[in-house]
C-alpha cells in the first residue's frame, strides 16, 4: 500500500512538472528577441585628378589616334599626388612627348573605415593641353575640388568647388553654377564645360568639378581633329548600407479628457539592451533562469518517481 502510494504521488508530480514545462515555454520563447547578424562598412571610394577619354583624328582622317590616360586615380585605400601627365601619340607631332596635364598641386586621396567611405581630389594651379594645340591651353584653373562622403546610417553628401578664375582656349570665362558653358574659338573649335556635376542615391554619391565636351580643329602637327571629354577632379564613394528613411513627424493626440477619475500612466516597456550580434535582449536571463527551474523540477520529478517504484 505504501508502495502504490509514492508511486503514484511520483507520476503526478512529474506529470505536474511535465504540464508546467509545456505551459511555461511557449510563454518565454515569445520573449525571446530574433537573432541578427551583422556585417562591416563593405564601402568603397575612388578619386582622380584627370580623365581624358579623347579621339584624336591625324590629317589623312585615315587613322584615329585614342587619347585615354588619368592622373593619380586611386581606389581605398591609397593617395597619390603627382602633378604632371605626359603621353606620346604615334604620327601626332613626330612622336614628341605631350604634357597633357602640368599643376602645381594634383591630389587624390581614398579612404574607407568600418563607418565611412569618402574620396577626395584637388587640383590647383593647372592647365591642360590636347594634341595638335601645343601653344594654347584647352583649360587653366586656379583650383577644382571635389569630395564623396558615404557614411553608415546617414544620406550620401556629394560636392565640387571651382576656385579662382578659368579659361577655356585662351579665352577667360565665367562659369554658371550647375550648368553649361559654352566657349567657342573661330579656327579653333569648340568647348562645352559642365561645372559642379554631383550625383546621389541612398548608397552611392559622386562628382566632378568640371566635365569638358571638346570637339576641335586645330590643323596642326599632323592633327585634324580632338573630339571627347576631359573631366577635372573627380570622387566617388559607395556605403553598403542605405541611410534610414525619414519617419514622418507623429501628430498630436486628440485632447480627450478620461472617464471614470484620473487615468493612469501607462508604463513605458523597457528598452531593449545593446547585445552582441547573436539577438540577445533583456529577457535572455529570465529565459535562463526559466529553464535552470524547469530543468531541476523535472529532474526531481523522476527521482521521486524512480524511488517510488523501488
Amino acid at each position: 500500500m505504501p508502495s502504490t502510494t509514492f508511486r503514484t504521488s511520483g507520476r503526478r508530480l512529474a506529470a505536474s512538472a511535465a504540464a508546467t514545462a509545456l505551459a511555461v515555454a511557449p510563454a518565454l520563447l515569445a520573449t525571446a528577441g530574433t537573432a541578427h547578424a551583422t556585417g562591416g562598412h563593405g564601402g568603397r571610394s575612388s578619386a582622380v585628378v584627370l580623365r581624358t577619354d579623347l579621339n584624336v583624328s591625324l590629317l589623312n582622317k585615315t587613322v584615329n589616334v585614342p587619347l585615354a590616360a588619368t592622373l593619380n586615380e586611386v581606389q581605398a585605400p591609397a593617395s597619390a599626388e603627382k602633378t604632371a601627365l605626359t603621353v606620346k601619340l604615334d604620327g601626332v607631332d613626330r612622336g614628341r612627348p605631350l604634357d597633357v596635364l602640368r599643376a602645381d598641386v594634383a591630389t587624390a586621396k581614398a579612404t574607407v573605415d568600418d563607418h565611412k567611405a569618402e574620396g577626395y581630389s584637388n587640383l590647383a594651379h593647372a592647365k591642360v593641353h590636347i594634341p595638335g594645340l601645343p601653344l594654347l591651353s584647352l583649360i587653366e584653373v586656379g583650383q577644382v575640388t571635389s569630395k564623396a562622403v558615404c557614411e553608415t546610417g546617414k544620406r550620401p553628401v556629394a560636392e565640387s568647388n571651382v576656385l579662382g578664375g578659368v579659361t577655356v582656349l585662351g579665352k577667360k570665362v565665367t562659369l554658371s553654377a550647375g550648368g553649361t558653358t559654352e566657349v567657342k574659338v573661330p579656327g579653333v573649335g569648340e568647348v562645352r564645360l559642365d561645372l559642379s556635376k554631383t550625383h546621389t542615391t541612398s548608397r552611392t554619391a559622386a562628382a566632378s568639378a568640371l566635365e569638358l565636351k571638346v570637339s576641335v580643329n586645330p590643323l596642326k602637327l599632323n592633327v585634324a581633329e580632338v573630339e571627347g571629354t576631359v573631366t577635372l577632379a573627380g570622387a566617388t564613394c559607395e556605403t553598403s548600407e542605405a541611410a534610414p528613411a525619414q519617419k514622418p513627424p507623429a501628430k498630436p493626440a486628440d485632447d480627450v479628457k478620461p472617464q471614470g477619475g484620473a487615468a493612469k500612466p501607462i508604463a513605458e516597456p523597457a528598452a531593449e539592451a545593446d547585445l552582441a550580434e547573436t539577438g540577445g535582449n533583456s529577457m535572455t536571463p529570465y529565459i535562463a533562469g526559466g529553464a535552470i527551474v524547469l530543468l531541476v523540477a523535472g529532474g526531481g520529478a523522476v527521482a521521486v518517481a524512480r524511488r517510488g517504484r523501488s
